[in-house]
């Protein structure tokens, strides 16, 4: 037979030890010549007009606590617990409570957090939650805790920079987390020296101990609803005042080719959505190496029709072709960083507009192949299937290294270069895991790793 879970009496007492290590519980008690009482409450998710105006206002207004009792009972919203279960569970979801006379009482004061949110602007949403975090911590608590209603999920404060002195808070569930990265991000961080700190992509540069990095190990997203995931998932979450972006970490390589979107899909559309992105990564490397690699050194591995082809669109080109590649992969940049840094209203359009004149004129005047423009194109769609910027940027990087690894030794550079890469992958660590976990072992939590050689292997 299974056993019954033991049921605890409702008691501020028990609540407030349950509780424990969350840094925006309030206890406060209220003294007044007529009694006193004591008044507990999460402030990132309730009202602090409604617990003014409503609870604190009143207390001191009434003649006796039993007059008090009287006003509670009769208060929209009020409820009784009967046990601590009900209690945490009413304290978790916005609700103030109130211990008076060795009674409990619970007021539903909670707080939705909507004038002040807005919808993401750099992940994209098809279906799913819309709403993104805010540059206000208590904002963007709230819509954490509003969607992980768990006693277990802790929050720690702390203040960073020695002249900027910003807000930062610690999220992780305590019974999933892995207790080692834990200690090792609070260690990073209570020894942190920096004067100023504004941005969340400052922090994650000073949490990396990797002088030489090429690919991010920690995620910084807009987005409460991947938060909220990885925090069930065991990771930690680090979030900062003045800035809407929070930190998820540990981070591996397959988590910067899901979408949000992936979870609502079915299963078989999920990955195979996924699985579309690893290949656009991999176009987005190989493509530009690889034709440089069988038009210069090794055109007699592909078929005869399509090497005549790449050799009469590059008749009139009076370069090598790793140079036309480098040409044109450098004007995609352009166009880019372009598209990213002009006004929204005009910024798509300027760009469109620029690359069909410059990608036409540049045929029409010989300086580089059809094949080419139609290769770059590939190449920048490909990459932009990158659901999170930080990867889209580190492959927008990468991609030189296989073009001039290919200039050089032709189809050998490509697949050095390419077991270089997987050699380097395998090697890396985030934060104690093995960062290469690879595509088919989603299905492997990552609560899997926290016990038993989680930072060795």
């Amino acid at each position: 037979m299974s056993e019954q879970p033991q049921k605890h009496a409702a008691s501020l007492e028990w609540i407030t030890g349950k509780l424990e290590n969350i840094a925006d519980l309030e206890d406060k008690q209220l003294l007044a010549p007529t009694g006193d009482a004591r008044l507990v409450f999460i402030k990132s998710i309730t009202d602090s007009v409604k617990i003014s105006h409503g609870i604190i206002a009143p207390f001191y207004e009434m003649e006796d606590n039993e007059a008090y009792k009287d006003y509670i009972r009769t208060y929209p919203g009020s409820e009784e617990a009967t046990t601590g279960e009900r209690a945490l569970e009413l304290l978790l979801s916005g609700y103030a409570a109130v211990g008076i006379l060795d009674q409990l009482y619970f007021f539903d004061v909670l707080h939705a957090e909507n004038s002040a949110v807005s919808e993401t602007i750099t992940e994209s949403v098809t279906q799913g939650p819309s709403d993104g975090f805010t540059e206000n911590l208590a904002v963007n608590l709230n819509m954490v805790r509003r969607r992980y209603q768990s006693s277990q999920l802790k929050m720690e404060s702390m203040l960073i920079g020695n002249l900027s002195r910003t807000k930062m808070a610690i999220l992780y569930d305590e019974s999933r987390v892995n207790h080692d990265v834990l200690a090792e991000v609070k260690e990073k961080l209570q020894t942190l020296r920096v004067d100023i700190l504004q941005a969340t992509g400052e922090l994650e540069k000073y949490l990396s101990s990797d002088k030489l990095r090429i690919f991010p190990k920690t995620i910084v997203t807009e987005r409460p609803d991947r938060v909220v995931f990885n925090l069930s998932e065991g990771k930690v979450a680090l979030m900062m005042d003045t800035t809407g972006y929070a930190i998820v970490l540990p981070s591996i390589f397959n988590d910067f080719f899901t979408a949000m979107d992936d979870k609502i899909q079915f299963p078989f559309v999920g990955r195979f959505l996924k699985l579309l992105r690893v290949i656009g990564v991999a176009m987005t490397l190989w493509l530009p190496a690889l034709y440089v690699a069988f038009t210069s050194y090794n055109p007699e591995i592909i078929r005869v029709q399509i090497a005549l082809l790449v050799a009469g669109s590059r008749a009139t080109v009076p370069y090598p072709s790793f140079v036309e590649v480098l040409i044109m992969l450098i004007m995609m940049e352009f166009l880019t960083e372009a598209s990213i840094r002009l006004p929204r209203a005009i910024g798509p359009t300027a760009t469109t507009v620029g690359g069909l004149i410059l990608g036409q004129a540049a045929t029409q005047a010989g300086l580089v192949g059809n094949i080419m423009i139609i290769l770059v194109s590939a190449v920048a769609i490909s990459n932009f299937l990158i659901p999170l910027n930080m990867m889209s940027f580190s492959v927008r990087v990468l991609k030189y290294f296989f073009v001039i690894a290919a200039a050089f030794l032709g189809l050998v550079g490509v697949v050095s270069c390419l077991v270089g890469l997987m050699i380097y992958l395998c090697s890396q660590r985030s934060f104690g895991q093995p960062y290469f976990r690879l595509f088919f072992m989603d299905n492997i939590s990552f609560r899997k790793f926290k016990k038993g050689g989680g930072t060795d292997g």
